[in-house]
């Protein structure tokens, strides 16, 4: 068993298939083909089904990439561990963000993070709050964004986000200066599915309304072009809002309604120097 075939195998269970691998991992797509046959003919059972829809684990599959992420976070931190013993962060760092923190929040610190740290390779994952819980917990990231509050977790502050309400350029509400929680309630609403929800829907609550929720939707994009077609109204965060917005328009609320960021590790005394490093580095103004 070859490590270089595990690390393909952990590729092709995060991406999704081996053409995503492929490209992620720069070989060629038969390259990775004939590593997981490798691999599953050195283990003596298939690891994945493929399917019409794509890629899936077997049982076999998934007990092997449990491990496989366990037994290639102790390898690579062999490395950093002698780097750090002599003054030094190397390694890899695998950070999830939230696809709104990623150019406001983190681009900037990952650049001034590789200049202070170039011997640190970083990898960066965009998903929504299940799937961040979900990559730290399982060891597909080392470092996560994360909404508070977070449960289970060690957490650094990293900023505040302001909500506020998405409207249609015609709608009567969008000619006020402030719109009214309870009245933007009452209208049909296009709720994100993403992480914003909970605290969406915790402010409409403390509002004392109930929202009348018309269509779902996880992309941001999608929220604003269902609201610019008129669909309904919507309360999104400010972060990673465009400035083109079409025929969609957006006003300040009348009750405050925030999202506090965070980056997360699962354990501080566990993680690795890199994602240890990035931390320290989150917290210098």
């Amino acid at each position: 068993m070859q490590l270089s075939h595990l690390r393909v195998l952990l590729a092709v269970a995060e991406h999704g298939g081996f053409t995503a691998a492929a490209e992620q991992t720069g070989m060629s797509q038969p390259h990775v083909s004939r590593s997981i046959a490798a691999l599953e003919a050195d283990l003596g059972t298939p690891l994945l089904l493929r399917r019409r829809e794509g890629i899936a684990l077997t049982e076999a599959g998934q007990r092997v990439v449990s491990r496989a992420r366990e037994t290639i976070r102790h390898f690579d931190l062999v490395r950093s561990d002698v780097a750090a013993a002599v003054g030094q962060v190397a390694g890899s760092l695998r950070l999830a963000s939230l696809p709104s923190a990623t150019g406001t929040l983190i681009a900037a610190r990952l650049r001034s993070f590789g200049d202070r740290y170039p011997q640190v390779s970083v990898r960066v994952l965009e998903g929504y709050s299940p799937e961040i819980r979900a990559w730290l917990g399982n060891g597909a990231a080392e470092v996560g964004v994360v909404i508070l509050p977070e449960s289970g977790v060690h957490t650094v502050p990293l900023g505040a986000d302001t909500m506020v309400a998405l409207l249609p350029r015609d709608h009567a509400l969008a000619s006020a200066r402030t719109v009214a929680v309870r009245a933007l309630a009452s209208e049909p609403f296009v709720l994100t599915t993403g992480g914003c929800r909970p605290v969406i829907l915790k402010g409409v609550r403390q509002a004392g309304a109930t929202l009348n929720i018309a269509y779902e939707a996880g992309e941001l994009s999608a929220i604003i072009a269902m609201v610019d077609a008129g669909l309904g109204v919507s309360i999104v965060p400010t972060l990673g809002l465009p400035t083109d917005l079409g025929n969609a328009v957006i006003r300040p609320l009348d009750i405050p309604i925030c999202r506090t960021l965070a980056l997360a590790v699962p354990s501080l005394d566990d993680c690795t120097p890199a994602a240890r490093a990035f931390l320290d580095h989150a917290l210098v103004p």
